[in-house]
């Protein structure tokens, strides 16, 4: 009997025990998602000062984390396996996340600094009103290239002069479906989302035809290359060539005249997000023009923040490279959300054209 009292008793505080400690994580859960703000980014996309700067103001521990393409950062965020309390996707990214219903809406009253954003920078297509995002960065897809390695006089005012037969074996290609098969239909005067299946065969084909030149399909490993001299050519974002052209003086950038990729990077907020007030906060912080200018200068990439030009160098923002004109900017597009199955064409055909350099 008192082997059974004692049973009892032992259960009792055992189950006391367990309650204390679910109460208590809980507890330190809940203080979590106040204290702890979860950022997932593109790589080498913010000043880590900055960071560190936020933290200490709001007393919140930024945790970042990092993806490589927009299709690996929808389909984590998809999954749940993190609760990202800050995710920074491209336009078109951010149609299909409002279609699969995984983002929160903005509280504009929460973030003042969004009066800093230039007018042209906000209510866009894929966002209207700016329900669910707020401008980051922004910029183009062009050519970098190295005129003291090239043979002939190339100023790629043209996308059809990366076919030039004295380019054999020097062109270096990101490795985004997207983007290299936008190329190849503006150089033929075609739209960048076009869903025509005969205009992306001919598309591939033009692709196929420029496999000679093609030195590499890669990924960011495209800028110490051409930093290095080891490639004198290549497709890349606006803000990736500006980091090269910071480093190696004898590079240049031009966006081709039959047009281009204009894209834009927004912040959005997840719809697990463990910290909602918190991606107010930040959103708010990166806003401010002097934080806003830090990054820009930082990250070499375009900023939407109309009162931050003023803090940046005049020499950077009066070129045209980095701030094409209005006028420039009426050539070229946004991507668009072209749907699950046209995407997956585009990919077909990339993947068919990378077989074709083996």
């Amino acid at each position: 009997m008192k082997g059974l009292v004692k049973a009892t008793i032992a259960i009792v505080i055992v189950c006391a025990l367990l309650m204390y400690a679910t109460k208590s994580l809980d507890s330190n859960s809940s203080k979590a998602g106040s204290d702890v703000l979860t950022v997932y980014n593109w790589g080498e996309y913010i000043d880590p000062a900055l960071l560190k700067k936020f933290e200490k103001e709001t007393g919140i521990h930024v945790v970042y984390e990092t993806f490589d393409s927009n299709e690996a950062m929808i389909t984590k965020v998809e999954q749940g396996g993190t609760n990202y309390d800050i995710a920074v996707p491209s336009e078109y990214t951010i149609e299909q996340m409002k279609e699969k219903n995984l983002l929160l809406k903005v509280d504009h009253d929460k973030i003042p600094n969004l009066k800093n954003i230039d007018q042209d920078f906000l209510d866009l297509d894929f966002d209207k009103n700016n329900e669910y995002s707020i401008p980051y960065f922004w910029g183009t897809v062009g050519v970098v290239y190295n005129p003291k390695m090239l043979q002939k006089d190339l100023d790629f005012s043209s996308w059809d002069q990366l076919w030039d037969p004295s380019l054999k074996g020097k062109v270096l290609l990101v490795d985004s479906a997207r983007e290299v098969m936008g190329m190849s239909l503006n150089s033929m005067n075609l739209s960048l989302n076009s869903k025509d299946s005969n205009e992306l065969n001919k598309a591939t084909d033009k692709l196929i035809d420029l496999s000679p030149n093609v030195k590499a399909v890669i990924g960011d490993e495209v800028t110490q290359l051409m930093v290095n001299g080891d490639a004198s050519v290549a497709l890349t974002w606006s803000g990736q060539a500006a980091d090269m052209m910071y480093d190696n003086e004898d590079l240049t950038y031009a966006v081709p005249k039959e047009g281009s990729n204009l894209w834009f990077d927004n912040m959005v907020i997840p719809k697990t997000s463990k910290n909602v007030e918190g991606a107010h906060k930040f959103m708010n912080f990166m806003l401010d023009p002097e934080n806003a200018a830090q990054n820009a200068d930082y990250v070499g990439y375009s900023t939407p923040n109309k009162a931050a030009l003023d803090l940046l160098d005049k020499e950077v923002t009066s070129d045209e490279r980095y701030y094409p004109s209005a006028e420039v900017r009426k050539n070229l597009h946004v991507y668009q959300n072209l749907g699950k199955e046209k995407i997956g064409e585009y990919n077909e055909l990339f993947l068919k054209f990378k077989m074709s350099l083996q």
